[in-house]
């Protein structure tokens, strides 16, 4: 992106992230730029989602930016305050469980939108070694859609992952229901470059939108495997407004946008 944009990449991100976020919908948050979009949606376009958290907080006030999942006040003001299994259980209900939709974050990323949080490298002597799935698995296996943050590098848009952590759409073709996974997984990617979805018949990735000061080309030249990017269309920029709620009063501290 240019310069002389009146936003930084990190902004435009989570301002794409909060914009797929819709009135109803049930949102499961972790730490970070995830939690940033989720207050974000909150308070610009979506007031009626509901955000919940792995540490078993339901609908939050959310006052004020919380420092990780476990912060206290992931408490404040809450709907209820429960367990980690029942937000899984909230996932897999039959009612909340289709209006649920999750933000994830990755070390890489393929072409059907499968995620690697494990390891790079050989899995018994990596190169690096990351915290695992968590509960990242099990969302990508129930949850319906998913957002994915991503830097865009090609050393993360890979051809073919170190390891398979959550599963997206596997090889396509339908492996993933043949598995005897829920239809679901990342929907969207989200990156400091633009934003990325897949294709109802082949399940591969394209390009949606391209941010403004970013060309098609770059995505690709920054991708390892082909995308099509014949439908990628200039996304709108963040608006005055949604930029002025994002600083002054979903982080005005700061703690995220840096």
């Amino acid at each position: 992106m240019g310069t002389n944009q009146l936003y930084t990449p990190r902004e435009i991100m989570t301002i794409m992230a909060a914009r797929e976020i819709k009135n109803g919908d049930i949102v499961f948050s972790g730490t970070g730029i995830s939690m940033l979009a989720a207050m974000a949606a909150k308070n610009i376009n979506a007031p009626e989602s509901v955000i919940f958290f792995e540490t078993g907080a339901i609908d939050s006030l959310l006052e004020e930016l919380p420092f990780a999942v476990a912060d206290p006040r992931i408490m404040y003001w809450a709907a209820a305050n429960s367990r980690l299994t029942d937000s899984f259980a909230t996932m897999q209900n039959k009612i909340t469980g289709e209006k649920v939709i999750a933000i994830l974050g990755a070390a890489q990323i393929d072409i059907y939108g499968n995620l690697n949080t494990t390891c790079i490298g050989d899995y018994f002597s990596p190169d690096v070694r990351f915290s695992g799935s968590g509960g990242g698995c099990d969302v990508a296996s129930f949850v319906p859609r998913c957002i994915a943050f991503m830097q865009h590098e090609k050393r993360k848009f890979v051809k073919k992952l170190d390891y398979l952590t959550s599963p997206g759409q596997l090889a396509g073709n339908n492996t993933r229901q043949k598995a005897g996974l829920k239809p679901g997984g990342v929907s969207v990617v989200v990156t400091n470059l633009g934003v990325m979805r897949f294709d109802k018949i082949n399940d591969k990735m394209y390009v949606d939108k391209f941010y403004p000061g970013v060309t098609p080309e770059q995505i690709l030249e920054n991708t390892e495997f082909d995308m099509d990017v014949t439908r990628a269309t200039q996304a709108q920029p963040p608006t005055k407004t949604e930029l002025k709620i994002l600083r002054e009063e979903c982080d005005p501290q700061r703690l995220i946008l840096g």
